[in-house]
């Protein structure tokens, strides 16, 4: 003799369904207190069980590859919150995000809660870079990588999600101009979302065009905030040094 095979939940639930709608069409209204169709909330099968799964793993690399002073970081800028959700969303649309201003002013925390946000809603896929300007020119110099430096600028440049801080710190040489270009130029080409902080502004360009100081462009040159402009969200952040007195 056979033995009797079990449906499982999913197949109990078409079979119910179609039950359902057979009756519908015949006219026949529903029982009260049949069987429940609708799936349950926070089980295997529905969508919010599993982007919550997704925010916790996501949120663990997060942990893991923040550092210890950012470990509390919660974005708390309307614009910065506001372009997180658009990299949730989608993050090819989502361009650039520029963080401006001088020392202490909370940009690198910002940039940390951005992170934040976009892994706690659970993106399919939660992968990011975070590295000073410095520490990244060190790494694509030759000899700076064991891996090599084409291998560096390989990953930097496909890393889904990439965070360069202090951008514009390091002394404009042809070498961390081509390095800079390559790299964001790439991004700019993939639309790959990056965050960028400097204490430098975008343009210091006055009403009449005239430089009020250093900034992005004359720093990294025309070919690379150019492409910038093109798509970047600039937030400046003003205020206070947030680190206080030494």
């Amino acid at each position: 003799m056979t033995e009797p095979m079990s449906l499982g939940e999913h197949g109990a639930d078409r079979i119910a369904r179609r039950i359902a709608a057979a009756l519908e069409a015949r006219g026949i209204p529903p029982v009260e207190g049949g069987p429940i169709m609708d799936r349950p909330i926070n089980e295997p099968g529905d969508p919010e069980y599993h982007r919550q799964r997704r925010a916790e793993w996501a949120l663990k690399r997060w942990e893991a590859a923040t550092p210890y002073r950012y470990q509390q970081a919660v974005s708390s800028h309307p614009g910065v919150r506001e372009w997180a959700d658009r990299v949730a969303a989608n993050p090819r649309a989502a361009g650039f995000l520029l963080l401006t201003g001088s020392f202490g002013t909370g940009k690198t925390h910002e940039a940390y809660g951005a992170l934040r946000l976009i892994a706690d809603a659970g993106p399919e896929k939660y992968e990011f870079i975070a590295i000073t300007a410095p520490d990244m020119y060190a790494l694509l110099r030759p000899g700076g990588s064991e891996r090599g430096t084409e291998y560096e600028v390989k990953r930097l440049k496909r890393i889904p999600l990439l965070l360069i801080d202090d951008l514009g710190t390091e002394k404009i040489t042809e070498f961390t101009e081509e390095a800079t270009y390559r790299l964001l130029n790439e991004r700019y080409n993939e639309s790959l979302p990056t965050i960028i902080t400097s204490n430098l502004e975008a343009d210091s360009r006055d009403d009449k065009g005239i430089r009020q100081g250093p900034d992005l462009t004359t720093t990294l040159g025309a070919r690379i905030t150019d492409r910038l402009r093109q798509m970047t969200t600039v937030i400046g952040m003003d205020g206070p040094s947030r680190r206080g007195a030494a």
